[in-house]
């Protein structure tokens, strides 16, 4: 008989007692579940390497370690292959609306600046880069091999990453959470966490920038606000055009992660609305850049 993830859950030896275990809805490259036990609460994150995503779960607990000792996300209580225990943060997931507010951009900037400037101070092993024109290649060949529905578009794709790659430079680097999605901020009331560091490590700054913008619909006018307030200065030209580039790049590889996920993922989720819908941002940014 197959364990269960309610099974898989019991068998660990740290608990004391009995356990209640209630599904937590989110999660698209793992299962996420709440545990009260003894009177504490923790979240148990399912998932084992996701090769054709570059997912390393070593590195995802060594990045959750590493931010938890820079202030920015939850204690890792236990971690063993295919299933890590995090400290419970009785918080809220912020929404792409809670985002694009002027006074949330405000404090979500500096916890982006502390990521990328404290982060590595603390992260211990190996590290991973996430480079994403690296990622872009790489899927296109596991769409073309999977006898992927978009084959047609590779090709493009593949002369934009490289036109996108040499407009971006030359390129800045520091460790990255590479997936600010908005529900990978949570919010006490008091200040914000950030979690979820499937995608963490080194790469240029402009990357999450334009992942926050993109993943959250940001207006000119937001985006402008966010880069002043992220270095603390007017916007040159040319930073504003290499920021786009990235951008591009951000909204190229999440829909394409989305597209590899249409035939290797078997997480119930509805990836083909999910490609159309990132695919469609991505074309708007393409047009705008090469109209720029």
């Amino acid at each position: 008989m197959t364990a269960t993830p309610e099974d898989r859950i019991h068998s660990l030896a740290i608990w004391r007692g009995p356990l209640e275990i209630a599904p937590l809805v989110g999660g698209i490259t793992n299962r996420n579940y709440l545990v009260t036990n003894d009177g504490q609460r923790f979240v148990v994150r399912l998932g084992s390497d996701i090769p054709v995503h570059h997912i390393s779960r070593t590195n995802e607990v060594a990045a959750s370690r590493a931010a938890h000792a820079a202030g920015l996300s939850p204690a890792v209580i236990y971690y063993e292959p295919g299933i890590l225990v995090l400290d419970y943060i009785d918080a809220r997931p912020l929404s792409a609306d809670d985002i694009r507010t002027p006074a949330m951009i405000s404090r979500i900037v500096p916890l982006i600046r502390s990521c990328h400037r404290d982060v590595a101070r603390h992260f211990r092993g190996p590290a991973a880069i996430f480079w994403v024109f690296h990622v872009v290649r790489d899927y296109a060949a596991l769409l073309e091999a999977g006898g992927s529905r978009h084959k047609p578009l590779l090709p493009s794709f593949l002369d934009i990453a490289e036109r996108l790659e040499c407009a971006a430079g030359p390129f800045e680097i520091a460790f990255c959470h590479n997936d600010l999605l908005a529900a990978n901020f949570l919010d006490d009331g008091k200040r914000l966490w950030l979690i979820d560091w499937d995608y963490a490590g080194f790469n240029t700054p402009l990357f999450d920038l334009g992942g926050l913008a993109s993943n959250n619909e940001f207006t000119e006018a937001e985006e402008e606000a966010m880069l002043e307030a992220y270095f603390e200065a007017g916007v040159s030209n040319d930073l504003r055009r290499r920021y786009q580039a990235m951008k591009c790049a951000s909204l190229l590889r999440e829909t394409m992660w989305s597209m590899v996920s249409e035939i290797h993922s078997d997480i119930d989720f509805d990836y083909s609305s999910y490609t159309a819908e990132n695919l469609r941002r991505f074309e708007s940014a393409w047009q705008s850049f090469r109209n720029s």
